[in-house]
């Protein structure tokens, strides 16, 4: 007997429909996540600078970077002088 390699995950996804809420959130995701990666590539940046570039709410840039930092497309980098704030960068 040939088992079908797939054959579940093909079954599975013709019996469950993605919400369109789930995907709504998955595209505001990969917006944020590339205006982040985006505005890293200049340079090393803290959550605040982060937080005026983009415009976006403190507690929103803090949700997605540490998103971004656990899938390992962003790391810390230093402390500043005042041994306050973090800065991150894109992961090499």
């Amino acid at each position: 007997m040939e088992i079908e390699k797939g054959k579940t995950y093909k079954y599975l996804r013709e019996k469950r429909e993605v919400s369109q809420a789930a995907k709504d959130n998955l595209k505001q995701f990969i917006k944020i996540k590339k205006a982040i990666l985006d505005a890293l590539q200049e340079g090393d940046l803290t959550i605040e600078e982060l937080t005026k570039k983009l415009n976006m709410p403190k507690h929103e840039v803090v949700y997605y970077l540490m998103s971004l930092v656990k899938y390992s497309f962003v790391q810390t980098g230093a402390v500043d002088d005042m041994d306050a704030y973090f800065s991150y960068k894109l992961k090499k």
